[in-house]
């Protein structure tokens, strides 16, 4: 039987107003050269989003099952810089940079030892059922509003 807590799945954390999210490369996400995917950083930036509005407080889940619909995203600027490899560990940050009434606007880092490996633009729209934008909801862009940062924000 497993103590409390070590059967959750390790997530990330705020240092001021950049959520850091730390992943290890396996070997599903390389190709034939043990070279990651270039698709597959944008499952690692996904899964750094989700986790930034899950430890924010943010409930994407019960927002969708309740209608309010759900993210979208609706443009993307993305630069490789450099391969990571079978093995590495890697670290997503994302930092907030705009935020609208229906989209938030975030940059998002890859990076393995302080190396930048793929730096992204990401804006994700919230949308309806129907694919229609709608408003955030007040507390969300609140709380985004809360961890803009300035400095460079694209690609």
């Amino acid at each position: 039987m497993m103590a409390d807590g070590q059967d959750q799945p390790a997530q990330g954390r705020f240092e001021g107003a950049v959520h850091l999210f730390p992943l290890r490369v396996y070997f599903e996400d390389t190709d034939l050269s043990c070279v990651v995917y270039h698709a597959n950083y944008l499952r690692y930036m996904e899964r750094a989003r989700s986790d930034l509005l899950r430890v924010a407080g943010i409930d994407q889940r019960a927002h969708f099952e309740g209608g309010g619909g759900a993210y979208a995203i609706t443009d993307l600027a993305i630069r490789y810089r450099a391969p990571a490899r079978l093995d590495d560990a890697l670290l997503v940050s994302s930092r907030v940079v705009q935020v609208r009434a229906a989209s938030v606007v975030i940059h998002q880092t890859v990076s393995r030892g302080g190396e930048l490996l793929t730096d992204a633009r990401v804006t994700a729209a919230l949308v309806g059922a129907d694919g229609r934008p709608r408003r955030q909801p007040v507390a969300w862009v609140d709380l985004f509003r809360r961890l803009v940062t300035p400095g460079e924000d694209t690609p």
